[in-house]
């Protein structure tokens, strides 16, 4: 499928892996041109440099840290005016709610709920005046189920949903569409990171705690971040012009709802 959206220009934050280079990939494939951001420069020049070679698409790469104002200020500056947007950072660290005091909210709220908001404060003004622009947040399953080890992220997450529920509707009768992507369980850093907590916390080998998690998803594996990038690029697509608000789910039926 042609996504028309060949030549268009989007900046993808936490893109030098994971998820984030997932969108990143299937965005180039379309033909979009690619502000890409990380804080690991080895990593994200060398995404960036595949990425050119590969796709034959201009790809700028600043690395900065997005979650802090000066990161953002320096993004900005190199990516000028978007079409697209796709935000994305790394989650909170899980833990007990006794675990956590005011300043790990604050840095779960810079970094998952605050951080996206001042992005689209900052690009959506210039899609609203041209009359097109796609933004697509990265968040996470625990915003239609929380789960109980990632409470911070279950809290910043949220808020970002329920800001974006209002704002898309807002900004939807000038061609500029906002969406939430949900991600269940990927082959990526997190799910090491998270499949390492459950090895240390029960003395069981990596492979015995993904087979575990694995048995808890109807699909029976772990997404990969080809397919989210495909479901990414389809939203920033020509195609999506009638998704407005909408949280969409990656994650292999894992969340039980009906709606």
């Amino acid at each position: 499928m042609d996504l028309g959206i060949k030549g268009k220009r989007a900046l993808v934050c936490a893109s030098s892996k994971g998820l984030g280079r997932g969108c990143a990939e299937a965005l180039a494939a379309a033909g979009v041109d690619l502000v890409l951001n990380a804080r690991g420069a080895e990593a994200l020049e060398a995404t960036a440099a595949a990425l050119r070679q590969h796709y034959g698409v201009s790809v700028t790469a600043i690395a900065a840290d997005i979650t802090t104002e000066a990161g953002r200020a320096q993004v900005l500056a190199a990516a000028g005016s978007v079409d697209i947007l796709v935000t994305n950072a790394g989650g909170p660290p899980p833990g007990l709610w006794s675990d956590w005091g005011r300043d790990d909210f604050i840095r779960a709220l810079d970094g998952n709920m605050l951080t996206p908001i001042a992005l689209m404060t900052a690009l959506l003004p210039g899609m609203i005046a041209q009359g097109w622009g796609r933004v697509v947040n990265i968040t996470s399953q625990s915003v239609k189920a929380p789960i109980p080890a990632l409470g911070l992220s279950n809290a910043a997450r949220t808020g970002l949903t329920g800001y974006v529920a209002g704002t898309a509707r807002q900004v939807a009768p000038q061609g500029v569409t906002i969406n939430n992507l949900l991600p269940g369980i990927h082959d990526t850093d997190r799910a090491i990171s998270l499949d390492g907590g459950v090895v240390n916390a029960e003395g069981i080998t990596m492979d015995e705690a993904r087979r575990r998690r694995m048995a808890t998803i109807p699909a029976r594996r772990y997404g990969t971040a080809a397919e989210f990038g495909a479901m990414c690029a389809f939203l920033c697509s020509q195609h999506a012009g009638f998704i407005v608000g909408q949280n969409i789910l990656l994650d292999g039926g894992a969340t039980n709802a009906t709606i």
